[in-house]
């Protein structure tokens, strides 16, 4: 096995999504450690990132603000500290759903209609224009935090100021309700793949955080039940989504199929979750990669720049 150093992984953090990086990073720990990495916890909410210096590669399993948005990335590019994942750039671009959008539509990928919304919007515009039922999200937060699904006219205004608590910019996007499905990505270069695909079929009305993290009536189909041609092809397109906004080493590209079969682009997670009911991990493991050699695989893909 390739000598890593010493590793310090990522996890914890301040951002709203905590209690799931504290989850995955643990798992990843206990992971590397199994296979005789000298690898230690780090969580930045109670300790100075000067305390990095002396590590040799960090393996990020911090989520959401200040672990997957460009900020600890800059700092470990500031002390030559080389880390798992995208970059500074890419990490910053795949947090903000909007300027994702942005990049992913002048790629010629398609993407949910969609409205920004500020305090002043005129909801009931906004309503008519994209149809119900239609969902309101923070531009920048992760794990369903902030998001609600709309489906009365009026109700608008209280979803977005629910979103709003969260974000400045807040997203209402059209409901597109044939499936929830998502593709993860390991790999650098001519050598990124495309995992198969998973279906997600929640018991909730839709995928939010109880459904992704605390229910276990969550049912993920994988293989997803697509045509072999159409999975092949969707794969294709979820690499170019993720190489679109200069994606590395892992992450996951989320997608909605409309009910004739046409897949919308929705997001996509440059630090993904490594739970137990985590997507990344339960994609690799139907690819042959188990839980530890998925890990040490992302840890082998470590770098700068």
């Amino acid at each position: 096995m390739t000598d890593f150093g010493k590793v310090a992984v990522l996890f914890g953090g301040t951002s709203a999504e905590r209690e799931v990086s504290l989850n995955s990073g643990s798992r990843v720990l206990a992971a590397l450690q199994r296979q005789g990495v000298d690898a230690h916890a780090f969580d930045p909410a109670d300790r100075p990132l000067d305390e990095l210096r002396g590590f040799d590669r960090a393996f990020i399993a911090l989520h959401g603000r200040h672990g997957e948005d460009g900020t600890i990335q800059g700092a470990l590019e500031l002390m030559h500290i080389p880390y798992t994942g995208s970059g500074v750039m890419a990490s910053a671009l795949g947090m903000d759903k909007w300027r994702t959008k942005l990049l992913w539509q002048a790629a010629g990928l398609r993407v949910p209609e969609y409205a920004l919304l500020t305090a002043t919007s005129d909801f009931a515009e906004v309503e008519e224009t994209l149809g119900l039922p239609l969902f309101v999200k923070p531009a920048c937060e992760g794990s369903s935090i902030g998001i609600s699904m709309v489906k009365r006219r009026g109700d608008l205004v209280a979803a977005y100021a629910e979103a709003a608590k969260h974000d400045p910019l807040v997203i209402a996007e059209r409901g597109i309700l044939g499936g929830e499905y998502t593709v993860g990505i390991v790999g650098q270069g001519d050598e990124m793949r495309a995992l198969p695909i998973i279906k997600i079929e929640p018991a909730t009305e839709f995928y939010d955080y109880e459904a992704k993290y605390s229910r276990d009536d969550t049912r993920y189909l994988c293989p997803c039940g697509l045509p072999e041609e159409k999975e092949t092809r969707i794969r294709a397109q979820a690499l170019e989504a993720f190489r679109v906004i200069g994606g590395r080493g892992w992450g996951r590209v989320d997608f909605l199929m409309d009910e004739a079969g046409d897949a919308y682009f929705l997001e996509v997670n440059t630090a993904p979750g490594m739970t137990d009911h985590s997507l990344v991990p339960m994609a690799a493991r139907v690819a042959g990669i188990d839980y530890d050699a998925l890990v040490l695989r992302v840890l082998a893909l470590a770098t700068l720049g």
